[in-house]
Protein backbone atom coordinates (compact mmCIF):
# COMPACT_ATOMS: atom_id res chain seq x y z
CA UNK A 1 0.00 0.00 0.00
CA UNK A 2 1.66 3.07 -1.16
CA UNK A 3 -0.82 6.25 -1.39
CA UNK A 4 0.07 9.44 -2.44
CA UNK A 5 0.90 11.73 0.00
CA UNK A 6 -1.40 13.80 0.64
CA UNK A 7 -0.31 17.10 3.84
CA UNK A 8 -3.95 17.23 5.13
CA UNK A 9 -3.57 13.81 5.97
CA UNK A 10 -0.51 13.62 7.93
CA UNK A 11 -3.46 14.20 11.26
CA UNK A 12 -5.83 16.27 9.95
CA UNK A 13 -4.41 18.79 11.93
CA UNK A 14 -2.84 20.03 9.00
CA UNK A 15 -5.29 21.35 6.84
CA UNK A 16 -6.41 24.83 5.71
CA UNK A 17 -9.16 24.16 4.63
CA UNK A 18 -12.62 22.25 5.51
CA UNK A 19 -15.88 21.55 4.36
CA UNK A 20 -18.66 20.43 6.11
CA UNK A 21 -22.28 19.91 6.04
CA UNK A 22 -23.66 23.57 6.28
CA UNK A 23 -24.80 26.16 6.71
CA UNK A 24 -23.21 27.51 9.79
CA UNK A 25 -24.69 26.09 13.03
CA UNK A 26 -25.14 22.24 12.03
CA UNK A 27 -23.80 19.48 14.57
CA UNK A 28 -21.31 18.83 11.95
CA UNK A 29 -19.36 21.90 11.99
CA UNK A 30 -19.99 21.28 15.53
CA UNK A 31 -18.14 18.34 15.33
CA UNK A 32 -15.42 20.25 12.96
CA UNK A 33 -14.54 22.51 15.78
CA UNK A 34 -13.64 20.23 17.86
CA UNK A 35 -11.11 19.43 15.41
CA UNK A 36 -7.32 21.51 16.88
CA UNK A 37 -6.90 24.13 14.58
CA UNK A 38 -10.35 24.52 12.78
CA UNK A 39 -11.68 27.35 14.58
CA UNK A 40 -8.60 29.40 12.73
CA UNK A 41 -9.02 27.59 9.08
CA UNK A 42 -10.75 28.50 6.32
CA UNK A 43 -14.96 26.59 6.61
CA UNK A 44 -16.37 25.96 3.94
CA UNK A 45 -20.31 24.89 4.25
CA UNK A 46 -21.66 22.40 2.17
CA UNK A 47 -25.50 21.74 0.71
CA UNK A 48 -25.29 18.10 1.15
CA UNK A 49 -22.80 15.15 2.57
CA UNK A 50 -21.64 14.52 -1.30
CA UNK A 51 -20.95 18.00 -2.36
CA UNK A 52 -19.07 18.20 1.02
CA UNK A 53 -17.10 15.16 -0.85
CA UNK A 54 -17.05 16.38 -3.89
CA UNK A 55 -14.96 19.25 -2.55
CA UNK A 56 -12.30 17.04 -1.09
CA UNK A 57 -11.74 14.97 -4.17
CA UNK A 58 -11.27 17.61 -6.56
CA UNK A 59 -8.97 19.35 -4.17
CA UNK A 60 -11.11 22.45 -3.47
CA UNK A 61 -10.61 21.71 0.20
CA UNK A 62 -8.10 19.65 1.73
CA UNK A 63 -10.88 17.67 4.39
CA UNK A 64 -14.38 17.30 5.37
CA UNK A 65 -15.99 16.32 8.48
CA UNK A 66 -19.51 14.53 7.71
CA UNK A 67 -21.67 12.22 9.91
CA UNK A 68 -21.40 9.13 9.61
CA UNK A 69 -23.44 6.87 12.63
CA UNK A 70 -26.36 8.27 15.28
CA UNK A 71 -26.42 6.17 18.39
CA UNK A 72 -30.44 6.60 17.75
CA UNK A 73 -30.70 5.55 13.63
CA UNK A 74 -27.87 4.10 13.44
CA UNK A 75 -25.31 4.82 9.82
CA UNK A 76 -25.64 7.57 7.83
CA UNK A 77 -26.12 6.00 4.73
CA UNK A 78 -25.05 8.90 2.76
CA UNK A 79 -22.07 9.01 4.15
CA UNK A 80 -21.64 5.22 4.01
CA UNK A 81 -22.56 5.29 0.67
CA UNK A 82 -20.23 7.94 -0.59
CA UNK A 83 -16.66 6.81 1.01
CA UNK A 84 -17.54 3.30 0.72
CA UNK A 85 -18.57 3.20 -3.12
CA UNK A 86 -18.68 6.54 -4.98
CA UNK A 87 -14.84 8.44 -3.54
CA UNK A 88 -11.56 7.25 -2.75
CA UNK A 89 -10.99 8.94 0.27
CA UNK A 90 -9.86 7.95 3.82
CA UNK A 91 -10.71 8.59 7.12
CA UNK A 92 -8.60 10.78 9.14
CA UNK A 93 -9.98 11.22 13.33
CA UNK A 94 -13.44 10.67 14.37
CA UNK A 95 -15.03 13.04 16.86
CA UNK A 96 -18.57 12.40 18.74
CA UNK A 97 -21.18 14.78 19.61
CA UNK A 98 -24.11 14.99 22.54
CA UNK A 99 -27.28 15.62 20.36
CA UNK A 100 -29.91 17.79 21.97
CA UNK A 101 -33.03 19.73 20.03
CA UNK A 102 -35.38 22.53 20.59
CA UNK A 103 -38.43 23.35 18.41
CA UNK A 104 -38.29 26.87 17.27
CA UNK A 105 -39.98 29.24 15.23
CA UNK A 106 -39.58 32.71 13.73
CA UNK A 107 -42.01 34.27 16.21
CA UNK A 108 -43.68 32.63 19.56
CA UNK A 109 -45.75 29.86 18.63
CA UNK A 110 -48.11 27.61 21.05
CA UNK A 111 -47.56 23.80 19.52
CA UNK A 112 -51.30 23.73 18.59
CA UNK A 113 -50.17 26.52 16.42
CA UNK A 114 -47.78 24.47 14.41
CA UNK A 115 -49.15 23.07 10.70
CA UNK A 116 -45.22 22.35 9.86
CA UNK A 117 -42.23 21.37 10.79
CA UNK A 118 -38.88 20.77 9.05
CA UNK A 119 -35.69 19.37 10.01
CA UNK A 120 -33.53 16.75 8.86
CA UNK A 121 -34.44 13.22 8.27
CA UNK A 122 -32.24 11.75 10.95
CA UNK A 123 -32.88 14.68 13.16
CA UNK A 124 -37.20 13.90 12.74
CA UNK A 125 -35.97 10.44 13.34
CA UNK A 126 -34.94 11.37 16.74
CA UNK A 127 -37.86 13.29 17.80
CA UNK A 128 -40.65 11.25 16.27
CA UNK A 129 -42.12 10.05 19.12
CA UNK A 130 -42.39 13.32 21.07
CA UNK A 131 -43.93 15.18 17.69
CA UNK A 132 -46.31 12.43 17.43
CA UNK A 133 -47.67 13.51 21.74
CA UNK A 134 -47.28 17.21 21.03
CA UNK A 135 -47.50 17.84 17.64
CA UNK A 136 -49.51 15.13 15.71
CA UNK A 137 -51.24 16.90 13.17
CA UNK A 138 -47.88 18.75 11.58
CA UNK A 139 -46.50 17.60 8.35
CA UNK A 140 -42.71 17.23 8.50
CA UNK A 141 -40.87 18.84 5.58
CA UNK A 142 -37.03 18.02 4.90
CA UNK A 143 -34.27 19.87 5.35
CA UNK A 144 -30.73 19.27 4.09
CA UNK A 145 -29.47 20.13 7.62
CA UNK A 146 -30.98 21.01 10.65
CA UNK A 147 -29.98 24.26 10.70
CA UNK A 148 -30.86 24.42 7.23
CA UNK A 149 -34.39 24.01 8.46
CA UNK A 150 -34.10 26.56 11.14
CA UNK A 151 -32.85 29.42 8.24
CA UNK A 152 -35.50 28.34 6.40
CA UNK A 153 -38.26 30.26 8.97
CA UNK A 154 -36.82 33.52 8.14
CA UNK A 155 -37.19 33.06 4.29
CA UNK A 156 -39.82 35.87 2.74
CA UNK A 157 -41.93 31.98 2.06
CA UNK A 158 -40.99 30.12 5.14
CA UNK A 159 -40.11 26.48 4.61
CA UNK A 160 -42.67 25.52 7.54
CA UNK A 161 -43.90 26.64 10.66
CA UNK A 162 -41.40 25.67 12.97
CA UNK A 163 -38.25 24.18 13.04
CA UNK A 164 -36.15 21.45 14.91
CA UNK A 165 -32.91 22.55 15.24
CA UNK A 166 -29.96 22.53 17.69
CA UNK A 167 -29.92 25.06 20.29
CA UNK A 168 -26.89 27.14 19.03
CA UNK A 169 -28.60 28.16 15.61
CA UNK A 170 -31.74 28.54 17.06
CA UNK A 171 -29.77 31.24 19.55
CA UNK A 172 -27.49 32.62 16.55
CA UNK A 173 -30.62 32.88 14.57
CA UNK A 174 -32.87 34.70 17.24
CA UNK A 175 -35.55 32.48 16.95
CA UNK A 176 -37.69 31.89 19.15
CA UNK A 177 -37.28 28.40 21.29
CA UNK A 178 -41.12 26.72 21.53
CA UNK A 179 -39.47 23.77 24.13
CA UNK A 180 -36.37 22.95 24.57
CA UNK A 181 -34.67 18.97 24.81
CA UNK A 182 -37.46 17.39 22.72
CA UNK A 183 -35.63 14.11 21.53
CA UNK A 184 -36.69 10.75 22.19
CA UNK A 185 -33.56 9.29 23.77
CA UNK A 186 -31.62 11.52 26.26
CA UNK A 187 -27.57 11.40 25.88
CA UNK A 188 -28.23 10.79 22.08
CA UNK A 189 -24.45 11.25 20.08
CA UNK A 190 -23.68 11.04 16.24
CA UNK A 191 -20.32 10.03 15.33
CA UNK A 192 -18.33 12.22 12.84
CA UNK A 193 -15.38 11.53 10.40
CA UNK A 194 -13.02 13.76 9.11
CA UNK A 195 -11.84 12.50 5.68
CA UNK A 196 -9.19 13.34 3.17
CA UNK A 197 -7.70 12.28 -0.28
CA UNK A 198 -5.47 8.97 0.43
CA UNK A 199 -2.43 9.92 2.47
CA UNK A 200 -0.36 9.11 5.31
CA UNK A 201 -2.04 6.69 7.66
CA UNK A 202 -2.52 8.55 11.60
CA UNK A 203 -0.14 6.66 13.37
CA UNK A 204 -1.25 3.74 16.11
CA UNK A 205 -1.93 5.06 19.61
CA UNK A 206 -3.13 1.83 21.26
CA UNK A 207 -6.64 3.28 20.96
CA UNK A 208 -7.83 3.36 17.33
CA UNK A 209 -10.25 1.74 14.63
CA UNK A 210 -9.88 0.65 11.38
CA UNK A 211 -12.78 0.98 8.91
CA UNK A 212 -13.20 -1.01 5.79
CA UNK A 213 -15.31 -1.93 3.20
CA UNK A 214 -16.16 -5.66 1.80
CA UNK A 215 -18.23 -6.93 -1.11
CA UNK A 216 -19.85 -10.25 -0.70
CA UNK A 217 -17.90 -11.61 -3.04
CA UNK A 218 -20.81 -14.39 -3.36
CA UNK A 219 -24.21 -14.67 -2.25
CA UNK A 220 -24.47 -18.27 -0.89
CA UNK A 221 -25.08 -19.93 2.52
CA UNK A 222 -22.14 -19.06 4.98
CA UNK A 223 -20.31 -16.13 2.75
CA UNK A 224 -20.35 -13.81 5.59
CA UNK A 225 -19.64 -16.24 8.38
CA UNK A 226 -16.56 -17.15 5.97
CA UNK A 227 -15.55 -13.69 6.44
CA UNK A 228 -16.10 -12.90 10.13
CA UNK A 229 -14.22 -15.97 10.62
CA UNK A 230 -10.84 -13.66 9.94
CA UNK A 231 -11.47 -11.66 12.39
CA UNK A 232 -12.58 -14.14 14.94
CA UNK A 233 -9.77 -16.10 15.10
CA UNK A 234 -7.56 -13.26 15.39
CA UNK A 235 -9.24 -11.43 17.97
CA UNK A 236 -10.60 -8.39 16.18
CA UNK A 237 -13.28 -7.04 17.78
CA UNK A 238 -15.96 -5.27 15.47
CA UNK A 239 -17.23 -2.53 16.31
CA UNK A 240 -19.91 -1.74 13.69
CA UNK A 241 -21.07 -3.80 10.77
CA UNK A 242 -23.98 -2.94 8.22
CA UNK A 243 -24.82 -4.09 4.66
CA UNK A 244 -25.44 -1.59 1.87
CA UNK A 245 -26.60 -2.26 -1.72
CA UNK A 246 -23.89 -1.65 -4.05
CA UNK A 247 -26.32 -0.42 -6.75
CA UNK A 248 -25.67 -2.88 -9.45
CA UNK A 249 -28.77 -4.59 -8.74
CA UNK A 250 -31.12 -6.85 -6.59
CA UNK A 251 -28.85 -9.10 -4.07
CA UNK A 252 -25.50 -7.30 -4.33
CA UNK A 253 -24.80 -5.79 -1.05
CA UNK A 254 -21.26 -4.61 0.31
CA UNK A 255 -20.45 -4.55 3.86
CA UNK A 256 -19.13 -1.60 5.76
CA UNK A 257 -17.26 -2.16 9.20
CA UNK A 258 -15.89 -0.77 11.87
CA UNK A 259 -13.32 -2.46 14.12
CA UNK A 260 -10.79 -2.20 16.76
CA UNK A 261 -7.24 -1.94 16.29
CA UNK A 262 -4.81 0.17 13.98
CA UNK A 263 -3.54 -1.90 9.97
CA UNK A 264 -0.28 -1.72 11.76
CA UNK A 265 -0.95 -4.01 14.30
CA UNK A 266 -0.71 -7.86 13.42
CA UNK A 267 -3.64 -9.26 13.74
CA UNK A 268 -5.41 -6.19 11.86
CA UNK A 269 -3.16 -6.54 8.65
CA UNK A 270 -3.30 -10.55 9.00
CA UNK A 271 -6.90 -10.42 9.18
CA UNK A 272 -7.44 -7.78 6.19
CA UNK A 273 -4.77 -10.26 3.98
CA UNK A 274 -7.10 -13.23 4.84
CA UNK A 275 -9.91 -11.56 3.72
CA UNK A 276 -8.65 -10.04 0.73
CA UNK A 277 -7.87 -13.40 -0.53
CA UNK A 278 -11.18 -13.89 -1.00
CA UNK A 279 -12.65 -10.93 -1.59
CA UNK A 280 -10.05 -9.21 -3.65
CA UNK A 281 -12.48 -6.25 -4.14
CA UNK A 282 -12.38 -5.13 0.05
CA UNK A 283 -11.09 -1.35 0.27
CA UNK A 284 -9.21 0.25 3.41
CA UNK A 285 -11.01 3.31 4.98
CA UNK A 286 -8.54 4.48 6.85
CA UNK A 287 -7.18 3.85 10.29
CA UNK A 288 -7.79 6.80 12.99
CA UNK A 289 -7.51 7.34 16.77
CA UNK A 290 -11.13 6.45 18.76
CA UNK A 291 -12.64 9.46 19.92
CA UNK A 292 -13.71 7.72 23.32
CA UNK A 293 -9.93 7.27 23.84
CA UNK A 294 -10.72 3.67 24.74
CA UNK A 295 -7.46 1.11 24.39
CA UNK A 296 -7.63 -2.19 22.83
CA UNK A 297 -6.62 -4.67 25.16
CA UNK A 298 -6.40 -8.20 22.77
CA UNK A 299 -5.33 -11.35 24.25
CA UNK A 300 -1.85 -12.75 24.46
CA UNK A 301 -2.03 -15.56 21.76
CA UNK A 302 -3.00 -12.36 19.19
CA UNK A 303 -0.61 -9.78 20.26
CA UNK A 304 2.02 -8.20 17.95
CA UNK A 305 4.98 -10.03 20.21
CA UNK A 306 3.05 -13.35 19.16
CA UNK A 307 2.76 -12.86 15.55
CA UNK A 308 6.28 -12.30 15.74
CA UNK A 309 7.30 -15.86 17.55
CA UNK A 310 5.14 -17.72 14.83
CA UNK A 311 6.69 -15.97 11.79
CA UNK A 312 10.47 -16.26 13.75
CA UNK A 313 9.49 -19.89 14.18
CA UNK A 314 8.18 -20.78 10.76
CA UNK A 315 11.45 -19.14 9.20
CA UNK A 316 13.18 -21.69 11.46
CA UNK A 317 11.96 -24.18 9.89
CA UNK A 318 11.88 -22.78 6.39
CA UNK A 319 15.54 -22.61 6.57
CA UNK A 320 15.97 -26.24 7.77
CA UNK A 321 13.87 -27.60 4.65
CA UNK A 322 15.75 -25.53 1.74
CA UNK A 323 18.44 -27.15 -0.29
CA UNK A 324 21.80 -25.99 -0.13
CA UNK A 325 22.64 -23.39 -2.64
CA UNK A 326 19.20 -22.66 -2.95
CA UNK A 327 19.10 -19.04 -1.86
CA UNK A 328 16.89 -17.19 0.64
CA UNK A 329 13.31 -18.71 1.10
CA UNK A 330 10.72 -15.84 -0.28
CA UNK A 331 9.77 -13.70 2.44
CA UNK A 332 6.11 -13.64 3.05
CA UNK A 333 4.65 -10.13 3.64
CA UNK A 334 1.27 -8.63 5.18
CA UNK A 335 -0.57 -6.99 2.54
CA UNK A 336 -4.56 -5.22 2.33
CA UNK A 337 -6.50 -3.96 -0.32
CA UNK A 338 -6.26 -0.53 -0.21
CA UNK A 339 -9.09 1.34 -1.86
Amino acid sequence: MSPSVNPAAQSGLDAQTYSFLGPSGTFTEAALLQVPGAEQATRVPAGSVLTALNMVESGEVDAAMVPIENSVEGGVTATLDAISVAHQLHILREELVPISFVLAAASPLTPAQIRSVSTHTHGWAQVRRWAESAIPGAEFVPASSTAAAARGLLEETPVADAAVCSPLVAEQLGLHVIQHGIEDVTGAVTRFVLVSRPGIIPAMTGADKTTIMIPLPQDRAGALMELLEHFATRGVNLCRIESRPTGDGLGQYYFSIDLEGHIDEARVSDALAGIHRIAPGIRFLGSYPRADRKPQQPAAEVSDEAFTAAAAWISSLETRVREPGAGPAPRRSRGVGAG
